[in-house]
């Protein structure tokens, strides 16, 4: 059977022997099997399906804007095809060098980066006994308590369950104070995690710019100009870490207290004398 040409298939849609869906759906059938006819048939079969596929989103604008003035409707649809396949090489192009520069990219190397807290192991657990029963035998867990609660990002289910026992309370009652102080830190650390996201994006930004920069000849317009907009995105970037360094990532002492359900000068004296006692015992293992 004669495969029908373009300009026929034209001509059935003006005289109104087919309809506008039927018309745009034999179009879509003419070029996918028809590729040697297109002038882009020296790609390859599945570069070329995937281009139609996405081309197809736009004949319905080719269609509008055909106009019979010398030209064919065929002809016209080839010089359409020219110009969208150079905007679609664009386009996989750009998604490649992103894609590329996504995974390529050293996540340890980001400023926003964190290691992942250790939790209760044998040797932490040592740590902590030690450090929960003062020279004297008297219990320290409020100290303990207060500085669970104050470093509470770093804190999972699991340390809570492990750590409550020994602390002398209830792990419900530990989970309860967990979850107070996350509901007043809500608003902060959602802040916070919006900006290590924008960070993200940035840094992202940052290396697309500088595969996009390797693909360009140097001393041209578009290296000139990229170069520029390189410049300033890293320039951002580096503010925008030196903004998230300034941002307090802990619960503050008031916050604690009020999670605890004690006065702000008791987490401040309980702190100060943790603090010194953990600097007394590095001394000492620093000396031994």
């Amino acid at each position: 059977m004669e495969q029908v040409s373009l300009n026929d298939l034209h001509l059935q849609f003006t005289r109104g022997e087919i309809s506008r869906a039927s018309f745009e759906g034999a179009i879509y059938k003419y070029l996918i099997l028809n590729q040697e006819k297109t002038c882009i048939s020296y790609w390859k079969k599945d570069e070329y399906e995937d281009f139609i596929s996405w081309f197809y989103l736009r004949l319905k604008r080719a269609i509008d804007s055909y106009n019979d003035i010398g030209s064919s409707f065929e002809a016209f649809i080839n010089k359409f095809i020219r110009i969208s396949s150079k905007e679609y090489r664009i386009m996989i192009t750009t998604q490649s060098i992103t894609e590329y520069s996504a995974w390529s990219a050293i996540i340890p190397d980001l400023y926003v980066y964190e290691e992942s807290p250790g939790y209760l192991n044998e040797r932490n657990e040592k740590a902590l006994n030690r450090i929960l029963i003062q020279h004297n035998k008297r219990n320290n867990s409020r100290r303990i308590l207060a500085l669970i609660i104050k470093c509470y990002n770093y804190v999972s289910d699991d340390f809570l369950e492990k750590a409550a026992p020994k602390l002398g309370i209830d792990s419900n009652v530990l989970k309860e104070m967990m979850d107070k102080i996350r509901k007043i830190r809500q608003k902060k650390d959602d802040a916070i995690y919006l900006m290590k996201e924008r960070i993200y994006c940035q840094y992202y930004r940052c290396i697309v710019y500088e595969k996009k920069l390797s693909h360009l000849q140097d001393n041209t317009h578009a290296s000139v100009k990229l170069k520029i907009r390189l410049e300033k995105a890293r320039q951002r970037l580096d503010n925008m870490r030196k903004r998230l360094m300034k941002i307090r990532t802990d619960a503050t002492n008031k916050q604690v207290a009020e999670a605890i359900g004690i006065k702000k000068g008791t987490v401040d004296s309980c702190l100060h004398k943790l603090k010194a006692k953990h600097e007394n015992l590095a001394e000492k293992s620093l000396l031994n």
